[in-house]
């Protein structure tokens, strides 16, 4: 499912929702998930799962290529782990 295919979905569910707000509040979810990441929080949705931030320490590569060796500094990357709702409502 995309984006937009969620907006429909949302606006056709509840009528009293037209696209606009619908977007709007799809973009308000994203957007406060994001800021909350960004911030170092963890976002948790029962049910759904949860987000979080991981560290990921600094390391060599291998650049395909070339063949040479490349530093690749630490970073924080998006993690998610579903909850035990989903997992169980996709296992069936």
């Amino acid at each position: 499912m995309t984006k937009s295919e969620l907006i429909e979905k949302l606006s056709i569910e509840h009528e009293y929702l037209n696209k606009r707000d619908a977007e709007s509040v799809v973009n308000l979810i994203f957007d406060g998930i994001g800021d909350a990441l960004s911030q170092g929080d963890r976002v948790e949705i029962r049910g759904f799962g949860s987000f979080s931030v991981r560290e990921r320490e600094a390391r060599e590569a291998r650049n395909p290529k070339s063949g040479e060796l490349v530093q690749i500094p630490n970073r924080k990357t998006p993690f998610f782990k579903t909850g035990k709702e989903l997992r169980e409502r996709v296992d069936r």
